[in-house]
């Protein structure tokens, strides 16, 4: 489909996979763009490694499979490089996004990692820091959003708001937020 863009999220479960393509999804969908998030299941459980999938496009989908060829692939967890292979299925001209204290520079020499573009993020310093907790999946939708560009910040945060305000005591709220901006700020790539 032209004008699709499809996003593959890994992490351990409770690090909030499937809640980050749920919400990457439906700040997509509250700019009127059509969506799909889900998850594929297995035998998940707290620490297993999780997928999770997003597709936005500006056109109704159409398709109803799992995710094969991301553009975008999205690493929440740092220990799985090596374990799970984020960069199967993505084009020379995609997108990976890894959660970790390494530079794009340095990490694309680790990975031996040929074209692609590669970004990172210290998803899980911000977390600890502004959560308290290391649940990067907040951390790792703003560097999302900062390199693709499928939403913009401010529809996640008003998604975040109004999805989580009943869920979540104010000031979880406001660092889930700040959380978001930081790593927005803070993506760097190669």
């Amino acid at each position: 489909m032209k004008g699709l863009t499809e996003v593959r999220w890994v992490g351990r479960g409770g690090q909030g996979a499937v809640t980050a393509a749920k919400m990457l999804a439906e700040s997509a969908m509250s700019e009127g763009k059509f969506i799909q998030a889900f998850p594929e299941f297995g035998p998940e459980r707290m620490g297993a490694p999780v997928k999770s999938f997003t597709r936005i496009s500006s056109e109704p989908i159409t398709i109803h499979c799992q995710v094969s060829n991301p553009d975008i692939s999205v690493l929440l967890d740092p220990t799985l490089l090596g374990v799970v292979d984020i960069v199967e299925g993505v084009g020379k001209n995609g997108i990976i996004i890894v959660n970790t204290t390494d530079s794009a520079k340095s990490l694309r020499k680790k990975m031996n990692l040929k074209g692609r573009k590669l970004y990172t993020v210290d998803a899980t310093g911000i977390s600890t820091k502004v959560l308290g907790r290391n649940i990067p999946n907040t951390p790792m939708v703003g560097a999302v959003i900062k390199v693709s560009g499928v939403t913009k910040l401010e529809s996640a945060i008003r998604n975040f708001q109004q999805e989580f305000s009943g869920k979540f005591k104010e000031e979880i709220i406001r660092a889930n937020i700040e959380a978001m901006r930081i790593a927005h700020d803070e993506t760097k790539g190669e």
